[in-house]
């Protein structure tokens, strides 16, 4: 069996997935450490990698090489200096909290530890510009959305929910449990890089007092 499973996505495009779902980061991590000629953009999504292709390169020959990925069998682990990291400040004094604490039969306390505890990374960006959904596999937290969103989050609300955890960039709607807040700026047009989150990203969250 292949380790990957290669889809086409219209005529210069292809959707890439593990077998394995928890080798997604190490599939994207392989195709931008070593990069394929022709490809134009890699873009993650929660179970896959869209590859989108130069215009008028051999599509067939990408694809071949695609389908012989082995992500399993990356080189070692991660160069630390390479991947980027963030430490984001949070008051743990979401509305939310004590719900997502007693959904998951546990104290308020206990689950801002293993939310700060927990080693973070960015799966992919979606929802809105600078929105990273962040996995971490051994936080134990997932929980469900909210039964009714809500209409306005605040920007810089720090939530939970089917598994992942995220930051609200900026205000807008939204169905997850808010479970603190930070003052980081997540999305900015006047940086040179508007998003502080990308795929990959390491994510550290620190309780600061209320």
């Amino acid at each position: 069996m292949t380790a990957v499973i290669v889809r086409p996505a219209g005529d210069r495009a292809f959707l890439v997935e593990p077998n394995d779902p928890a080798h997604l980061p190490l599939l994207l991590e392989q195709l931008r450490r070593t990069p394929i000629d022709g490809v134009a953009d890699l873009l993650p999504a929660a179970r896959t990698v869209l590859v989108t292709l130069v215009p008028g390169v051999d599509a067939a020959a990408i694809e071949t090489r695609l389908r012989a990925l082995q992500p399993a069998a990356a080189d070692g682990a991660s160069d630390p200096a390479a991947v980027p990291a963030v430490t984001v400040p949070v008051n743990y004094d979401g509305p939310d909290l004590d719900v997502a604490a007693g959904l998951l039969g546990i104290t308020a306390g206990e689950l801002v530890r293993r939310h700060t505890e927990a080693r973070w990374h960015c799966a992919f960006i979606g929802f809105a510009p600078g929105f990273g959904y962040l996995r971490a596999g051994d936080a134990e937290l997932a929980v469900p959305r909210r039964a009714q969103a809500r209409t306005a989050v605040p920007a810089g609300s720090v939530a939970l929910a089917g598994g992942y955890s995220a930051i609200y960039p900026r205000s807008s709607p939204g169905g997850w449990q808010i479970i603190g807040h930070t003052e980081l700026v997540l999305w900015d047009l006047g940086r040179a890089e508007p998003a502080l989150l990308r795929a990959g990203t390491e994510v550290r969250f620190v309780a600061v007092d209320r």
